[in-house]
């Protein structure tokens, strides 16, 4: 992998955000908002209330995180520091780099969570179980 992934490379990213009384205009370009080519949009919705998302890491993904609606907390893990981000702008992101254990969770009633990715689906890309995960990360993979 190469280099050394920590939750100091996540950060919020603040994105266009065109102001018109009609309503509000904000998008997203691969390369110029975000530190990667986009392969894949998804999103989250009707999460039950207390019920939690994630629960993974990735270990080459990249991510932008947005609450497009209501609100939901991001908890990452880069296996040595943990931080907590409250997501609640629709103009802002948060970046996520690989090697990130994260979960979600918090959300509000109509929350909704997009997720811009550099990757298309993966399955081998996923670490699923935090044991596994803690291990590489003290190998440094």
């Amino acid at each position: 992998m190469g280099e050394k992934m920590s939750i100091a490379k996540c950060s919020i990213v603040d994105l266009p955000r065109i102001q018109d009384p009609r309503g509000n205009l904000t998008f997203i370009e691969g390369s110029t908002h975000v530190p990667f080519d986009i392969q894949r949009v998804y999103y989250l919705y009707d999460v039950p209330g207390g019920a939690e998302r994630g629960g993974h890491a990735h270990k080459a993904l990249h991510q932008l995180i947005i609450a497009i609606s209501g609100s939901f907390d991001v908890h990452l893990d880069d296996g040595k520091e943990k931080k907590v981000f409250h997501l609640n702008r629709s103009f802002q992101g948060l970046y996520v780099c690989p090697m990130m254990w994260r979960e979600l969770n918090n959300f509000s009633s109509g929350a909704v969570c997009m997720v811009v990715a550099s990757e298309k689906y993966d399955e081998d890309d996923y670490y699923r179980n935090y044991s596994d995960f803690l291990v590489d990360c003290k190998k440094g993979v």
